[in-house]
C-alpha cells in the first residue's frame, strides 16, 4: 500500500509547477479594432478604477425578452445587461442591480456592482 501511495504522491507532485507569470497589463481584447472592421468599444470604469477609459467591449445579442449586452471588462471579467423590449435596462442574471442613469443623447450609464459602464445611444 506504502508504494502505491508513494507513486500516486510523485504523480500529483509532477502535476504541479511554478505559476506561469500573468500577463504585463490583462486585456479583453479592446484595443482599435483594424481598419473597416466595428468598433465595439466603449468607455468604462470598473470597481476601483480611477477614471472611464475606451478599454471595454460590447457584444449584442437578440433574446426572447429584448436584447442581451455581455460587456467584456480589461481584466477578463464580464456583465451581463438585460435590455427589455420597453427599452428597460437590467442585470441579465438578476445577481446585483443595475443602477441606469440615463445621459441625455450621449447614452446611459450603467453601474453594476461598483462597475460603471457608459452605454453610447443605439446600444441600449
Amino acid at each position: 500500500m506504502r508504494p502505491l501511495l508513494l507513486a500516486a504522491l510523485l504523480l500529483l507532485a509532477a502535476c504541479g509547477g511554478a505559476p506561469a507569470d500573468p500577463p504585463a497589463s490583462p486585456t479583453n481584447g479592446a484595443a482599435a479594432p483594424p481598419a473597416g472592421e466595428p468598433d465595439n468599444r466603449i468607455e468604462c470604469r470598473p470597481a476601483g478604477a480611477a477614471a472611464f477609459e475606451r478599454a471595454c467591449t460590447v457584444e449584442i445579442a437578440e433574446g426572447p425578452r429584448g436584447r442581451v449586452l455581455t460587456i467584456r471588462k480589461a481584466d477578463g471579467g464580464f456583465r451581463r445587461l438585460l435590455v427589455g423590449r420597453d427599452g428597460r435596462i437590467s442585470a441579465a442574471d438578476g445577481a446585483e442591480a443595475a443602477n441606469v442613469t440615463p445621459r441625455g443623447p450621449a447614452g446611459t450609464e450603467v453601474e453594476i456592482g461598483g462597475d460603471r459602464f457608459r452605454l453610447p445611444a443605439g446600444t441600449q
